[in-house]
């Protein structure tokens, strides 16, 4: 064989690692993408869950209402947040007042054998559990584009065609890694 087809070869074997390594950074980029989409969705559900309970225990905990207000304002804050490390806080930080609200319930006992406060708890901790597999699941997406983003030789093809590094859902406070408990009794 001739140098020329030598290099053809090579050529040839490049360019079909290129399309290859390209596909497989588009795959992964398209499973974190779905993956968010799975904790949006847990989000929102949350999110929308919120108002009706903090109406729900205002009926009952006049005196609470500091908590109740200061719920709603994470709620907003958090709904609002568009960057992934900003969010992750401001969601933590829901779930961690949400958690307080359910100690401060333990106090009325008529609030917890209220049945729509009882289906609110069900509601909560469903969402919260989906939740966590969601985060796990979109971790472990973001895990596997970055490892292609970062390994030798992808890096070269990612850094051609432009993919960045993601970013990670964690919470940035202690607190917020604590998992609202909900007391379903």
């Amino acid at each position: 064989m001739t140098p020329i087809v030598y290099i053809l070869v090579l050529i040839a074997l490049l360019l079909v690692y290129f399309i290859i390594a390209f596909n497989k950074l588009v795959k992964s980029r398209n499973i974190k993408r779905e993956a968010w989409s799975g904790i949006d969705v847990q989000l929102k559900q949350r999110h929308e869950l919120v108002p009706n309970l903090v109406n729900l225990v205002k009926g009952y905990a006049r005196h609470e209402m500091k908590l109740l207000e200061e719920i709603t304002i994470t709620r907003s804050s958090a709904m609002g947040a568009k960057m992934m490390s900003d969010r992750g806080g401001k969601e933590g930080f829901l779930g961690t007042q949400l958690s307080q609200l359910m100690v401060v319930v333990e106090n009325y006992p008529d609030l917890k054998a209220d049945k729509n406060f009882l289906d609110f708890q069900k509601k909560l901790s469903d969402i919260e559990n989906t939740l966590q597999h969601a985060r796990r699941y979109y971790n472990g997406s973001v895990r596997d584009l970055n490892n292609l983003i970062e390994a030798f030789p992808s890096n070269i093809v990612a850094s051609i065609s432009g993919f960045k590094e993601a970013e990670f859902f964690q919470l940035d406070d202690p607190r917020e890694r604590i998992v609202p408990e909900i007391d379903l009794h």
